[in-house]
């Protein structure tokens, strides 16, 4: 077998910069805080980062309202910034992968200005402007993902313009072929400076119904949900144009060696996989967030792992996600026992991992007072629970004040009030931590090829326990995860395995009895 990329093999850490080290005393991380923490990440044993959104904004949604795609926010650093960032990280061994935002802009990105300067305007067309219905309605029924409208009427001009976010977050047209062309030169300018790959944001999205028509109205929604929930979003998203766009980016990768082009999509799995491009000419990973979404039952899991596998076009490399900022965290979702489950599910299914920062220290949902909310989400649609702060909360390094991520009198956000038992420092020095299993399950990658690039076979799922072999060649190995909090026996033909590896990190040698523990899991060899 020939040997798999990085992006195949290697574990990705994604890291929301506001909140991993801030170096400056401002309260917010930054790019000098990241460079501060290589140390801890090749420790760690993750293979590349993600960065969230590091660009020029006014900061409307911290970041995803872009007002300059080829410079940095003065608030993480600058670009000789970034690029000694970039440096460092390759001499350890880690690339780098960045968070582009092409959907839409800042309202305050020169090219939204000149856009919105006049109907005449050459940059009119890069933006999705109409006119209203003659009744004075917006153009059509779409709905914003942040909740109202996705039109914001423009008294100057008397048209609407579109934004499937924020107002202050306006609609890029990606059926003009100048702002694909514009596009493309930003990924290339990244490039050249190093990046090894992107994240692409809402990707799925990109390209709009030509004719803008009505989307219609759900049958489930129900009123106390999210606006966005109150139509199907049959024509504002997943449209097959978009392949097109997707085809042109990643030929602007395929210039350069070994980059990655990743695309954040949330659609069901028969649509997820038509990302992967025809002959595999589009993302080479469209974000599988079936594991953040599933309940934690382990014949529903059992399922879609095998729905996905199924649905996978050949040559097409799986990816699993636990945990990203828009979601609540893992431990949250699924208690601080199966959070070390959920780790090594993540970290020995078939394909590429991406790990959230904090979770390997099992943060939950961090609690945000009413006068600490930031997230604009929040703000449009309160009392809802559809915030996201809670898991975009400051990175704890140790017992210290605010565990050490800034000397600021106040963080950005609140740390969790449990920080001085619950971060680095005083997990890496105990030797059964949550912390310390996800060091082992990532070490454990590294020494056995079958986890990195083995085949899958699901040996059983019933009521609580979920049995999977990972194979490679002569190497076979057997994953076993108890997903109840009751003990569970194995397959009788299991016992005498040899336990490589327990979420508990208290057996080693011979699995005397095939029993799994409450909450555990285990790594065998047969």
């Amino acid at each position: 077998m020939a040997e798999p990329l990085w992006w195949q093999s290697g574990a990705i850490y994604q890291i929301y910069p506001r909140s991993f080290q801030d170096s400056d005393g401002d309260g917010v991380g930054d790019l000098d805080g990241i460079r501060s923490r290589l140390d801890y990440l090749t420790w760690l044993g993750v293979d590349a980062i993600w960065i969230s959104p590091i660009y020029p904004s006014p900061m409307a949604d911290f970041g995803y309202d872009v007002a300059d795609y080829c410079g940095i926010h003065p608030l993480f650093g600058s670009l000789r910034d970034f690029d000694a960032l970039v440096a460092e990280a390759h001499a350890r061994g880690l690339k780098v992968i960045l968070d582009f935002v092409p959907n839409h802009t800042s309202d305050r990105h020169p090219w939204f200005l000149e856009s919105r300067a006049s109907r005449a305007n050459a940059k009119r067309d890069w933006y999705v402007w109409r006119d209203g219905k003659a009744d004075g309605a917006p153009p059509n029924n779409w709905m914003s993902q942040f909740g109202g409208p996705a039109w914001t009427y423009d008294d100057a001009t008397r048209q609407w313009y579109l934004h499937s976010f924020l107002r202050q977050q306006p609609d890029l047209n990606w059926r003009n072929p100048q702002v694909r062309a514009a596009m493309n030169a930003v990924l290339d300018f990244w490039l050249r400076r190093g990046v090894d790959g992107f994240r692409v944001d809402v990707i799925w999205l990109l390209i709009k119904d030509e004719a803008l028509r009505d989307n219609p109205p759900n049958p489930a929604w129900q009123p106390g949900q999210a606006d966005i929930g109150r139509n199907l979003q049959v024509y504002n998203a997943d449209q097959p144009e978009v392949h097109e766009v997707i085809a042109g980016m990643r030929q602007v990768l395929d210039r350069y060696d070994e980059r990655v082009l990743i695309g954040e999509i949330y659609l069901p799995v028969e649509r997820l996989v038509t990302y992967y491009g025809k002959g595999l000419g589009g993302a080479q990973l469209p974000f599988n967030f079936q594991l953040i979404l599933a309940a934690w039952d382990a014949p529903k899991i059992a399922r879609l792992i095998e729905e996905y596998e199924g649905h996978l076009p050949p040559g097409g490399w799986p990816n699993w996600v636990l945990g990203n900022h828009d979601q609540p965290r893992i431990a949250a979702r699924v208690g601080s026992e199966q959070a070390r489950v959920a780790a090594m599910l993540l970290l020995t299914l078939r394909g590429t991992p991406t790990l959230y920062y904090g979770d390997e220290l099992g943060l939950g949902r961090v609690a945000i007072p009413r006068d600490a909310v930031q997230d604009p989400w929040e703000k449009n649609e309160p009392g809802l629970g559809l915030g996201r702060d809670p898991s975009r909360t400051p990175m704890q390094w140790n017992a210290g004040r605010h565990a050490a991520f800034t000397t600021a009198a106040k963080p950005w956000l609140p740390l969790d009030a449990d920080h001085a038992r619950m971060n680095v420092e005083t997990l890496r020095a105990q030797p059964r931590s949550l912390l310390k299993l996800y060091h082992a399950l990532l070490a454990l990658r590294r020494r056995h090829r079958a986890l990195t690039s083995g085949s899958f076979k699901l040996i059983s799922a019933d009521a609580h326990t979920l049995v999977y072999e990972r194979a490679l060649g002569a190497e076979r190995l057997v994953v076993a995860l108890n997903l109840g909090a009751e003990p569970q026996r194995l397959s009788d033909h299991l016992g005498g395995a040899e336990v490589l590896l327990s979420t508990a990190l208290n057996r080693e040698g011979t699995l005397a009895e095939p029993i799994l523990r409450a909450n555990e899991g285990l790594v065998l060899r047969p």
